[in-house]
């Protein structure tokens, strides 16, 4: 293989490793109180933003000299209050993913080992102490476990496609709940968000930044795919039965599945969130190892005394939270780096305020929603 081509597929493994995550298991029980077509609606709908939303953060990264992450970006271009906001949008969304995967996989490997979650928090607190290991060593250790990540993610969902199948009932795709129709909206959000992976991938891909623009979209509609056929397959099985954790009503290659979802996803937004605190917060190594990796573990254990925390509650929150603030400021960003920037980008795509204003009361108008009746349940 030529090192371009392997330049291309470990970039392209860090933004769908990082994309999907524990949404895969949360999608399918929100799904079932909404309805299949409306969650399939959000994920095109919103899967074209963020794919818009992480060309446009490409963009960026390639009209700049010096490497960030996306608070950089934000105070290069924008501003020192940008800076802020987009800090505590990455670190209160990495968090809350973190800590989604740490409930996720902990509950997992509870429930292959003992049949129960029961003892899921000794398995979720062992997995963030495995993970710590493996981001210490950084982007190093990303670009060569994370590819093989994502390698077994993609046959997992393959043979889950080919060997369930047959069993879908189709009947089950009928059921609309136009009450819960903006319920999808935080965690599919959540599921989506990505645009932390893209200086990652400019990292990964060093003097052969041609490739940007291919990698995101196609990584872009792999993560989809991936979506569409887990959710596909255990609606078509569960209908509205499905769990919370979907996967634990499927059998253990739909858990073996959650858990390497959840692995790669950690691992790249860990790197990510790391990174940001070492290039853009100036912080020693060992301050930002510890901040990725002690603390979520810490909230982890904490937020397990209260039931109001449940693992598809917590991706809401993340979603709407993260991903709406993100989501906007990065527009914003582009539109600072097509002006400021120092270098000539591979490629360009259009920025207007119409684009501006509608993707920003999409976001405000579904945030508003969701937390409202998602979230405080009125």
């Amino acid at each position: 293989m030529d090192p371009k081509t392997r330049k291309y597929l470990s970039a392209s493994a860090i933004l769908v490793g990082t994309c999907v995550g524990a949404g895969i298991l949360g999608i399918p029980h929100i799904t079932s109180l909404s309805g299949f077509f409306i969650t399939l609606f959000y994920l095109v709908f919103l899967g074209g933003i963020i794919l818009l939303i992480n060309l446009y953060i490409g963009e960026v990264v390639l009209r700049t000299k010096e490497k960030h992450q996306l608070s950089g970006y934000a105070r290069k271009y924008v501003g020192k209050w940008a800076e802020k906001w987009m800090d505590f949008a990455l670190v209160f969304g990495i968090y809350a993913a973190i800590v989604a995967y740490l409930k996720g996989v902990g509950d997992s490997f509870s429930f292959l080992v003992t049949g129960s979650a029961s003892y899921g928090i000794f398995f979720g607190v062992a997995f963030g102490i495995f993970m710590s290991s493996l981001l210490w060593k950084g982007t190093r250790a990303l670009k060569k476990y994370e590819k093989y990540g994502v390698m077994i993610v993609l046959l997992l969902v393959s043979l889950i496609f080919i060997f369930f199948v047959g069993k879908v009932d189709y009947s089950n795709f009928t059921y609309f709940n136009f009450s819960n129709a903006l319920l999808p909206f935080g965690i599919v959000l959540f599921a989506l968000e990505s645009a932390q992976a893209i200086p990652e991938i400019s990292l990964v891909l060093r003097k052969d930044k041609s490739l940007m623009k291919k990698v995101i979209i196609s990584g872009s509609l792999v993560s989809f795919v991936i979506y569409l056929i887990f959710t596909f397959i255990v609606i078509g099985i569960t209908g509205r039965d499905a769990p919370e954790i979907a996967t634990f009503a499927l059998g253990s290659i739909f858990v073996t599945l959650g858990i390497f979802t959840m692995f790669s996803a950690h691992f790249s937004l860990g790197n990510a969130l790391e990174e940001n605190f070492e290039l853009d917060d100036r912080f020693k190594k060992f301050k930002s190892w510890v901040l990725v990796s002690a603390v979520p573990i810490l909230i982890y254990i904490f937020i397990s005394f209260f039931s109001f925390f449940s693992f598809t509650k917590i991706l809401s929150i993340g979603g709407i939270v993260s991903g709406g603030i993100i989501s906007i400021l990065s527009l914003f960003i582009i539109r600072g780096a097509k002006g400021k920037g120092e270098l000539k980008p591979e490629y360009s795509v259009t920025i207007n305020w119409f684009i501006i204003i509608s993707i920003s009361f999409v976001f405000i108008i579904g945030v508003f929603w969701e937390f409202l009746i998602g979230i405080i349940g009125l």
